[in-house]
């Protein structure tokens, strides 16, 4: 899936793979220093990170995370998203509000 998406030099750069019933997948790659600033989604969503290094902030912490590595995100939930490295990450954004 990483292959879907290129890194752009010093860009944040998303494509969307799939919009169905409920479920919405985008993929980004993101340049090193990159970063989403402090943001909110109306519904919960899973950060994946697919190449490289991302650290994710929200609720006073920060975890970070390697290839592989993800993170569950609820609903309304103040967070950041920043680049250690040049990366990839895949976000699923769960919509139950039918």
């Amino acid at each position: 899936m990483a292959s879907l998406i290129d890194i752009q030099e010093e860009a944040t750069v998303s494509r969307t793979v799939l919009r169905e019933d409920g479920l919405r997948a985008v993929l980004f790659g993101f340049d090193k220093d990159q970063a989403l600033s402090e943001h909110t989604a109306a519904m919960p969503v899973i950060i994946q990170v697919l190449e490289g290094k991302l650290r994710v902030g929200g609720e006073g912490r920060e975890v970070e995370l390697t290839a592989g590595g993800i993170v569950y995100l609820s609903a309304r939930l103040p967070h950041t998203v920043y680049a250690v490295e040049p990366s990839k990450m895949l976000l699923q954004m769960f919509d139950n509000r039918g």
